[in-house]
């Protein structure tokens, strides 16, 4: 057989920190499953009436492959399905069983256990499983699953766990050409898994540590996006999250125990929201952009809301949040030293005083959860130390989001008009896009035109109008906008 082929000994390249190959070998029931599988395909291709199949993407190019009936006790679960590869690590000593026999009865047990299982704390089942299970249950398999000759799943792993529970017996699946590799099955698995009809999407973290395979493999970035339905920009945003989670899980560790990326499962919406800060910050103010980013990342960690972590600016570390902190939390870190770059002997700016305070505190918020998440593995007096400066630094950052909050409603009721004229002023440009447009095909309506510059004209009087009670010092803007309605006016 031709090494590399999924029914002998594939290559799987599976996600701790990093890409890891692997070679899982073949199931014990391999051989059994290839003479089963040729045999209902040709049952199936020699039969009479209409014959299920179903279209994958092989390669690049759409493909039409039979679907037959595979008892449900023959296929197993595929332990390089992106689905679960965040949610693996959730137990070290049964993620390393799988790693060295994917499987035996405890390895397949294992990934059963984690299809079913709630990406963000695996320990818990899953509401979206049970809500498929109710689906299979009322209406039966609708689409079915893919495997290879060897019976390995390659789409339909979590419906199998369902339809098991239910005691359904077999499964409809399509069966995969001989000649695919585990490149082949990784890129089938995806297209199928991001089709819009897909029931139970991959979780977060998942999604970022496949795009960041599919980087690995050499995949242009622009197919990657297209791919998941996401613009270049998002992908682009999901490495540098991915990145800095990888970054944070590092610092988590304290002794024998770290976080994990899945850890960070439900803060999608407040991680993209920091990445927009801190792009928007770095282009404004480089110097301040990490403390921004360190501030920001200190309350997520801490878990509250998007509402609250949009407070953490610039200063809030400073203005608000110092004063409430205790003693052991205000540590100053020794001053950081610059860096010198490995063989081109040039040094990198050291962090600033603020920068070095501000990660030094994510570092400690970091050290306790990972203590407070795995509280069987470090003596009682640590996981009480962990959960008094958790509690500690909860309450402080309560009290200084109260003066934040006000100041920030302070800030936006500042803000408020002058953002209604800068929306306004990019519909402005934008009319002046329309009318050239309307003006070389011939389509204007002067008419409506003329009544909405009328129009225009009656709310900037208004506007002059209120600008003249309210400004006391009128600036260069204001001053024309006065001037110029006065004219009108007269």
């Amino acid at each position: 057989m031709t090494p590399g082929r999924a029914h002998c000994t594939p290559t799987h390249l599976y996600w701790r920190q990093h890409t890891v190959s692997m070679d899982f070998g073949r199931p014990p029931r391999a051989a059994e499953n290839q003479e089963l599988v040729e045999k209902r395909l040709q049952e199936a291709a020699a039969g009479q009436g209409l014959q299920e199949t179903l279209t994958i993407e092989w390669r690049t190019k759409p493909m039409v492959v039979q679907v037959i009936d595979m008892p449900i006790d023959q296929v197993y679960f595929n332990p390089s399905t992106h689905r679960i590869r965040a949610q693996r690590s959730f137990d070290p000593d049964r993620d390393e069983l799988l790693t060295a026999d994917a499987w035996s009865e405890e390895s397949q047990d294992y990934l059963r256990h984690l299809l079913q299982a709630l990406p963000s704390n695996p320990g818990k089942r899953d509401g979206d499983f049970d809500d498929l299970k109710s689906s299979l249950k009322e209406y039966r398999q609708n689409e079915p699953g893919l495997i290879t000759r060897d019976g390995i799943l390659v789409n339909g792993n979590t419906r199998v766990a369902a339809l098991r529970e239910l005691g359904v017996l077999s499964v409809r699946v399509g069966v995969l050409p001989e000649t695919c590799t585990w490149s082949d099955i990784n890129s089938v698995e995806l297209s199928l898994q991001l089709r819009h009809d897909t029931r139970r999407p991959y979780s977060y973290i998942n999604r970022l540590l496949t795009i960041e395979e599919q980087v690995g493999n050499g995949r242009p970035l622009a197919d990657i996006a297209r791919e998941f339905r996401i613009r270049p920009e998002t992908a682009k945003q999901d490495q540098w999250v991915l990145t800095t989670l990888k970054d944070l899980v590092n610092r988590s560790r304290t002794g024998a125990v770290q976080l994990k990326l899945m850890d960070f499962e439900d803060h999608q919406e407040k991680l993209r929201e920091l990445h927009r800060a801190f792009t928007k910050e770095s282009k404004l103010n480089p110097g301040q952009a990490d403390l921004l980013k360190e501030n920001k990342l200190a309350l997520i960690v801490l878990e509250f809301s998007k509402t609250d972590v949009r407070l953490a600016d610039v200063d809030f570390r400073a203005r608000y949040l110092h004063r409430h902190l205790p003693e052991q939390l205000k540590q100053t870190p020794a001053a950081p030293t610059a860096r010198v770059i490995p063989g081109l002997n040039r040094s990198v700016g050291a962090e600033s005083p603020q920068v070095a305070a501000a990660k030094a505190f994510t570092n400690v918020l970091l050290q306790a959860k990972a203590v407070e998440r795995a509280p069987g593995a470090v003596p009682r007096e640590q996981a009480d130390e962990a959960a008094a400066i958790w509690r500690q630094a909860k309450e402080a950052v309560e009290e200084a989001l109260v003066p934040a909050g006000k100041d920030a409603r302070v800030r936006k009721r500042k803000q408020a008009a002058p953002d209604r004229l800068h929306d306004a002023i990019q519909d402005i440009d934008q009319c002046v896009t329309d009318l050239a447009l309307a003006r070389a095909s011939r389509s204007l309506d002067e008419e409506s035109l003329d009544e909405a510059v009328l129009a225009l004209k009656s709310s900037l009087l208004k506007l002059a109008r209120e600008a003249s009670r309210s400004v006391e010092e009128p600036g260069d803007g204001v001053a024309w906008l006065l001037a110029t309605m006065r004219q009108e006016a007269e």
